[in-house]
């Protein structure tokens, strides 16, 4: 019977023990990650604890810390959702309820939090408020335009703070989607990062049109030569329906899986990680508590970024009460995250089914 607890954990000390021989020639980073493996490992046992208690808890919280962007990004799920608008934001997540939601995970043994948006460089206080949080390792999903000299000073201090610049290949395909000048951006901001020792990864949305790219060794040294040192593959989900056909299907998804297998082992200076990955090999999607869940930038949980339903609010309740709401135990006991999709995410394909779920419990 497949183990998801197990899968999770054992995903979770990969990352770690890649990262560090990522990092063995720069030793001020190889002690941060030496302590965070400790860390990390105290989290486990306090997951395999509640585990053998009867409740599961994930390793991962995807935490969307503002709904405010300053691009406008091709096919944007975000925007298609209307979980990211250009007003300005109202009723949004303080920076003191984020650092009690960061203190409950810390308490749970949450490993990783990843920060999204929006953009979410855009609320610097909260991105501070994550780096006094030394035991939980921050990925930063950012599109790289608000990195300054203070950002980096704030790396540099607290190196549990781990930027993902998104990236789509080459300048061509990334200023398409990301806006014209896009490109040099990111690579300037690369340089900074490098020049100052500072760990980095690259976010990259996988589509039928660029699948080989963003796998080729060309794409990949000129990422590595910069200092980077993770590349975290996210299928394209398509908000739209003129948009189907960027989604990866079957063959580009196995093409994708193999190619990832083959620069493990290859290519081990950096960390790849895919996700969705593939469910059918890791016993169906892990959202909805079951690796990681998402809350909004209003405090909703949510099974995952791109399934925006909740029936339940963090400024209202614990994390642990949020983890065990009604959807997402509906969603974890039901057969919806085991069902066989298209691609990109099976929550969205089901969403009429998500939504039925949410009707009945209300």
């Amino acid at each position: 019977m497949f183990d998801i607890q197990d899968y999770m954990t054992r995903g979770v000390e990969r990352v770690v023990a890649d990262a560090l021989k990522a990092t063995l020639t720069n030793p001020r980073e190889s002690a941060f990650m030496l302590t965070f493996a400790a860390s990390s490992a105290a989290a486990s046992r306090k997951r395999r604890i509640a585990e053998d208690r009867g409740e599961h808890i994930p390793p991962f919280l995807i935490a969307s810390i503002t709904s405010r962007c300053n691009l406008h990004c091709a096919g944007c799920y975000s925007r298609c959702n209307n979980a990211t608008v250009d007003s300005e934001p109202v009723s949004q997540l303080t920076s003191e309820e984020w650092f009690r939601i960061f203190d409950e995970a810390d308490e749970l043994g949450i490993s990783f939090i990843l920060l999204a948006g929006g953009e979410p460089m855009i609320r610097r206080d909260i991105i501070e408020a994550a780096g006094k949080k030394s035991g939980i390792l921050f990925p930063i999903f950012t599109n790289g335009t608000y990195m300054d000299a203070r950002y980096l000073d704030l790396f540099d201090k607290h190196r549990n703070l781990l930027p993902i610049m998104s990236i789509e290949g080459d300048r061509e395909k990334t200023d398409s989607r990301r806006g014209a000048g896009i490109y040099d951006k990111l690579i300037e901001n690369m340089d900074k990062l490098h020049s100052r020792g500072l760990i980095f990864g690259a976010s990259v949305t996988v589509t039928t049109e660029n699948y080989r790219e963003v796998t080729s060794p060309e794409f990949l040294k000129e990422l590595s030569g910069r200092g980077c040192k993770a590349v975290i593959y996210v299928e394209f989900v398509p908000v739209t329906d003129e948009s189907q056909e960027l989604a990866p299907g079957d063959s580009e998804r196995e093409y994708l899986a193999r190619e990832i297998e083959r620069l493990r082992e290859e290519a081990p200076e950096m960390v790849y990680i895919s996700f969705p990955g593939d469910e059918k090999s890791s016993g169906g999607c892990v959202a909805a508590g079951r690796g990681f869940f998402h809350i909004n930038s209003h405090g909703g949980a949510e099974p995952c970024p791109f399934s925006p339903y909740s029936d339940v609010n963090v400024r209202n309740t614990s994390l642990r009460e949020a983890m065990h709401s009604p959807l997402f135990t509906a969603l974890r006991d039901g057969s919806i995250l085991l069902d066989d999709h298209a691609g990109g995410c099976v929550l969205y394909e089901k969403r009429s089914e998500v939504e039925a779920i949410l009707s009945k419990n209300k």
